[in-house]
């Protein structure tokens, strides 16, 4: 699955974005996806994730009731909706695809084979 990230962009704190992801390849709505990101000087850190079907999503305690994770299977697109944006969020955000296909949410690197280029994200005060 190859993976290309868009709507990154400059906001104030309390903004929104969206965060689209479009992905190429034959198993892309069989497998679960994420979103991680990466604040300069910081490791990269999970965001959020969502199974295959959309039925299951997974957020990090940082954004949870903020961020909302979600998919078009037909489109093969991957979607990150950020509301209430803090510095805190300014981060190069990646999508990700999981490493096997099937059921399950995850939120360690090591469970996503294919990533994008990122996007950059940045929040003013």
């Amino acid at each position: 699955v190859e993976l290309v990230e868009s709507g990154g962009g400059l906001v104030q704190t309390g903004d929104s974005l969206r965060l689209s992801c479009a992905a190429s390849g034959p198993t892309f709505s069989a497998r679960a996806m994420g979103w991680f990101r990466q604040a300069p000087g910081k490791d990269r850190e999970f965001v959020a994730s969502i199974s295959w079907n959309g039925g299951s999503t997974h957020y990090s305690d940082s954004v949870k009731g903020r961020f909302t994770i979600s998919r078009d299977n037909p489109q093969k697109t991957v979607y990150l909706q950020m509301v209430s944006l803090l510095p805190d969020d300014t981060a190069v955000y990646y999508c990700a695809g999981a490493a096997r296909v099937g059921a399950g949410v995850f939120d360690a690197m090591s469970d996503f084979i294919s990533w994008g280029q990122g996007t950059q994200v940045t929040v003013s005060s």
